[in-house]
């Protein structure tokens, strides 16, 4: 009797162990595609998984099932041979395709529609064209935003001829790719130090995104402003941050979406070459155009010795950078900033001498010194002999007042030499929890680690995932999210790229 019940206990154990396993399955590493090769996630539609892929002018989609079995390559050999970008929206049943590319002295912009196969079913549409000259070096005139439901899709450009007048051109469209609205408005840049970043859509069409100004020497922010572009108003609105005497950096937006509101995020300093000294917050409700709050939260001496890793404790936060906001059922939002620094044997890089040193006006995207969307596979041999350092995440709760409930950390730590396609993590929202998805070097060889966190802000290290098999090296931060449980990351296997597929 008592070994029966040992082992229906040992059973009941082991099936709920099953139960939560994660189940890992690869694809197969295709002929053509080297480690050289680009390739944007498109996601699942009608149960089929699609991977965009470029190289060298050659462009295909591949077709996985469930299973992450190959079911088709497609080659779009309808596409120019240098394509400038690409982006994709996809809606389950399909994908929009919007590409742009140049031709003689000429850059357009065109949308296609792909099927669950790969396949275009019909001719893509242009969307605009812009003449450029044919000794234009910068070629990227068209930017895509696309709205949290999927319900809008912007394609805009902006014309940079005149130092101190911006002039917006945008194409609002709906799910269906129907045209809501076209305009052309202009935007006042008073001085060289100011540029626009943060740009986003909200669900009913409005463009929303930051006007900031930065000191000469391009350090820090000392001024801003939320510029809010209504999807059928010719005209923008402005709400002026109120920071005066602070000096900002890594100012992030964050929309929700749900209650119409806007918060600005950003590490601020008390003086030139200073410490963190914590977070600057701003809410706007850009519905009823109200400010909700604008406030410093500064950082414990508590929460500065656990994050200080290698530095000082009153330096503890300056290497950390803002990697993700999300927002929370309870009106508030959980923010997560990584701990990141690279080392050479020139010159050591950090957020004071790159910061803003690459842009001169406009930017459809934020800075981050590294992009978390898209693969650089040019990134592989760095002759400078530097090594990137990639540590400890810290996780920040704050409720609907901006006030902080809890903090915590993922304990990390991580170097490569010559490239970091390897290092930083992904970010898996499935609703109970977050799990943080990472490599860990065991015995020289890259382990893919989980780490996980509940409402409740504690940290819980995850065992090893199942079927892990030796030869593929994780690239986590380029992997997407398919389902509200289901992510695919890609790997390399033997000098070739392939992807895995995680169910949780």
């Amino acid at each position: 009797m008592r070994i029966r019940s040992i082992v229906q206990i040992f059973a009941l154990l082991l099936c709920g162990t099953v139960a939560t396993a994660q189940k890992v399955t690869y694809s197969e590493p295709e002929r053509d595609d080297y480690k050289s090769t680009e390739f944007e996630i498109i996601g699942k539609i009608s149960g089929n998984i699609l991977v965009y892929k470029a190289d060298r002018g050659d462009y295909h989609i591949s077709v996985y099932d469930n299973g992450m079995q190959l079911k088709d390559r497609v080659k779009l050999d309808f596409l120019p041979k240098k394509l400038i970008s690409v982006d994709f929206v996809n809606y389950g049943d399909k994908a929009y395709m919007l590409y742009q590319f140049q031709r003689k002295d000429a850059v357009y912009s065109f949308c296609g529609i792909v099927n669950s196969m790969g396949v275009f079913e019909s001719a893509p549409v242009m969307v605009d064209s812009t003449r450029i000259g044919n000794f234009s070096k910068d070629n990227k005139v068209y930017s895509v935003e696309v709205s949290e439901d999927k319900s809008r899709i912007l394609v805009y450009k902006i014309n940079q001829d005149k130092e101190d007048n911006h002039v917006f051109y945008t194409f609002l469209y709906d799910s269906a790719f129907n045209l809501v609205n076209n305009s052309r408005v202009s935007l006042p840049m008073e001085t060289k130090r100011h540029f626009l970043s943060n740009f986003h859509l909200n669900n009913d069409g409005d463009l929303i995104f930051t006007k900031l100004e930065r000191t000469s020497n391009r350090d820090y922010i000392t001024s801003g402003k939320i510029v809010i572009k209504r999807a059928v108003v010719d005209d923008f609105e402005y709400q002026d941050f109120e920071s005066k005497g602070l000096l900002l950096d890594e100012v992030k937006v964050k929309l929700d979406n749900q209650d119409k509101q806007a918060l600005v995020t950003a590490f601020y300093y008390k003086q030139k070459r200073g410490n963190v000294e914590g977070l600057y917050l701003f809410r706007l409700d850009y519905g009823q155009r109200q400010r909700l709050f604008e406030k410093l939260v500064a950082f414990s001496p508590e929460l500065k010795q656990s994050a200080r890793g290698e530095s000082s404790t009153s330096a503890a936060f300056n290497d950390y950078f803002i990697r993700k906001v999300i927002n929370t059922k309870n009106g508030g939002f959980l923010l997560t900033a990584e701990a990141y620094y690279t080392t050479s044997r020139t010159q050591p890089w950090n957020r004071w001498n790159y910061m803003y040193g690459g842009y001169g006006g406009y930017s459809p995207y934020y800075y981050s010194p590294y992009s978390p969307y898209y693969y650089n596979p040019y990134g592989w041999n760095d002759a400078q002999g530097t090594r990137y350092h990639y540590d400890n995440v810290a996780i920040l709760s704050f409720d609907d007042k901006g006030e902080l409930t809890y903090s915590n950390f993922v304990h990390k730590s991580q170097f490569d030499d010559g490239a970091d396609l390897y290092l930083s993590y992904m970010l898996v929202n499935v609703g109970s929890e977050l799990h943080f998805l990472f490599n860990e070097l065991d015995r020289r060889q890259y382990v893919l680690s989980e780490n996980t966190i509940g409402p409740d802000g504690k940290v819980n290290r995850m065992p090893t995932l199942r079927n892990l098999d030796k030869g593929f090296t994780w690239m986590p931060r380029y992997g997407k999210q398919i389902s509200g449980r289901t992510v695919l990351i890609p790997c390399i296997y033997r000098n070739y790229i392939c992807f895995a597929k995680i169910d949780f």
